[in-house]
């Protein structure tokens, strides 16, 4: 069974930082781009980040020099360290995996990041 499982979500201040981790289970961890998307209330699910399996990476503008995506192969783990937060940032955020051949993603249950000003 295909898990992937976020953590690390919370309440900041803005300026302040949270690390999300995402748990993938070890079959798809390997063999797939992993990415981090986000949701905010009325607005569409965005891509964050992503990362592929050689580390290449790629973000939003919007977070650019403030997040960085990382990915730990030993422990099927990927990160999003989130620095100099603002309240834009505030949304569910969602640990995503696509494999890189063929076309399944599967997608983690999400975790809650609230910036306050």
């Amino acid at each position: 069974q295909v898990q992937l499982v976020e953590s690390g979500g919370g309440l900041v201040q803005a300026g302040g930082s949270l690390r999300l981790s995402c748990v993938v289970s070890r079959s798809i961890f390997s063999v797939s781009t992993m990415g981090w998307y986000r949701q905010a209330p009325g607005k569409q699910r965005e891509l964050v980040a992503r990362i592929t399996i050689s580390r290449d990476t790629l973000y939003a503008d919007s977070v650019k020099g403030r997040f960085t995506i990382s990915r730990d192969n030993a422990k099927n783990t990927v990160f999003l360290q989130m620095n100099n937060l603002k309240s834009e940032d505030t949304a569910v955020y969602y640990c995503n995996a696509r494999r890189i051949v063929g076309t399944i993603v599967d997608w983690g249950q999400g975790t809650q990041v609230t910036v306050s000003s």
